[in-house]
């Protein structure tokens, strides 16, 4: 993905890959603007878009399997109808039909940076 000057084209962009990828935004607004807001942050701070719900610990090999989306988010969209952070759901919410549900963190305890 080419890097995006703003966050709103950095929005943009996130919404091509996820169409490419299969994924669907949270239908609601209020929660994706502050993760969009978050990921472009952590880019710009870091170099790589880690998820904005979770501590990164600025380093890309170590941070890995939380750069968006993460590489838990294909089972916990599955099981509970969103990612960790609530940026992607399942197609099923997005057309109202399976309501959202708490994701339990899944990230192994290891990897926190502390």
């Amino acid at each position: 993905m080419a890097k995006p000057a703003t966050p709103a084209a950095y929005f943009d962009a996130l919404k091509q890959f996820a169409a490419k990828k299969g994924l669907f935004f949270n239908p609601d607004e209020n929660t994706v603007r502050p993760l969009i807001d978050g990921l472009w942050e952590n880019k710009q701070r870091y170099g790589y878009p880690s998820c904005p719900c979770r501590l990164a610990c600025e380093q890309f090999d170590g941070d890995r399997d939380i750069i968006c989306p993460c590489a838990y988010a294909p089972a916990d969209i599955d099981e509970y109808g969103q990612c960790y952070c609530g940026l992607y759901v399942h197609e099923t919410v997005v057309h109202g039909h399976r309501q959202l549900q708490h994701v339990p963190e899944r990230r192994p305890a290891e990897k926190f940076c502390l």
